[in-house]
């Protein structure tokens, strides 16, 4: 049986390691999506069983994606897997390089990811009520998936409202990439396709993503996060949490990170602030905070000791490479208590 179900797409993330994309001889090779992040985090950390809805291309670097997912622990069985034509012509595999930045020098993706397997999904390819009806307590999907082609955002808009007719809790990342919408909308498009697509949401995480008339409007300012979280909640009656994290970026190596959430139970709380944190890899760390915000959520913690989970479990991700956490729920639980960076002997 499996707990939480993910919808999105799985890239092969190149990772240059301390040097850049466009010097690079050689890079480490991981695993890494939005979505998919998610669902991992919830199997290595917190021990849920977990699954991803996603499509691969029937080739070599399909199956090496394929290896990886199985690697983290999350059930490949929902993959659907397309022909290979030898050439990529009409469905490929998602490719992303990614450089971590330094100092002054920011962070920065490059993805190939047109045309792939996963973007081609239509409505009525995933039998959402199998899916469904074996027991899974969890959905999650997002604007990243969402994003890839005009007809994921109805694949997503499908999986959501067969979730919902099955009992089961969902949850939405609007995650904003503006290279997925650049001559397709826009900003104001993606802003669209969210507020769409969060209505079905019992959770939504990165919900300041949907304050303003477009993702990244406005930088919203700390005193500012409590009015904003109530203007998103008022955009969306049913949501019972609104989530998001909060970070200040000094420099690529050193961010001071928090989170703030909003329900209808305890209206606005905070979690735990972290300022001054070291940063090794940040990408991810917003998918970790939303897999230890779900572990918190199932478990009935309350909503402030689950912002403390997703915060702690975000936090530890920015220290170690690639997209997934490493991080171990021990390891978690400890920064909760206030544990520090001594040697384990």
């Amino acid at each position: 049986m499996i707990d939480v179900v993910a919808l999105g797409e799985v890239m092969l993330r190149f990772d240059p390691g301390e040097g850049r994309i466009h010097t690079a001889r050689s890079f480490q090779v991981w695993e890494g999506g939005g979505e998919y992040n998610v669902v991992r985090g919830l199997r290595r950390c917190f021990g849920l069983r977990t699954s991803v809805v996603t499509a691969l291309v029937d080739n070599a670097v399909g199956r090496l994606v394929e290896d990886l997912i199985l690697q983290g622990g999350v059930d490949t069985s929902l993959i659907r897997w397309v022909p290979d034509d030898g050439i990529g012509r009409t469905a490929r595999n998602g490719l992303n390089f990614v450089e971590r930045g330094f100092g002054i020098r920011g962070a920065l993706g490059v993805s190939d990811r047109a045309h792939t397997a996963v973007s081609q999904l239509c409505k009525g390819d995933v039998d959402w009520d199998a899916v469904f009806s074996a027991g899974v307590r969890w959905f999650h999907t997002g604007g990243i998936f969402a994003g890839l082609s005009d007809t994921t955002v109805d694949v997503a808009d499908e999986a959501m409202a067969a979730a919902r007719r099955h009992g089961v809790t969902v949850s939405y990342d609007p995650n904003y990439r503006p290279s997925l919408w650049a001559g397709r909308g826009g900003a104001d498009r993606a802003h669209e396709v969210d507020l769409r697509l969060a209505r079905h949401a019992d959770v939504v995480v990165g919900a300041l993503g949907l304050a303003g008339t477009y993702p990244g409007q406005a930088r919203i300012r700390a005193d500012e996060v409590a009015d904003a979280l109530a203007e998103v909640a008022g955009l969306l009656p049913g949501a019972k949490v609104l989530a998001t994290t909060l970070r200040d970026v000094p420099s690529a190596g050193v961010n001071d990170w928090s989170s703030a959430a909003w329900s209808a139970d305890t209206g606005f709380v905070t979690g735990p602030r972290m300022a001054g944190l070291h940063v090794l890899d940040r990408i991810g760390s917003g998918d970790a905070f939303a897999a230890g915000l779900i572990h918190g959520l199932l478990g009935d913690t309350g909503l402030e000791h689950a912002l403390a989970y997703g915060t702690a479990h975000g936090a530890l991700t920015m220290t170690t490479p690639g997209d997934v956490s490493m991080a171990s729920l021990a390891e978690v639980e400890a920064l909760i208590t206030g544990g520090s960076a001594h040697v384990r002997r």
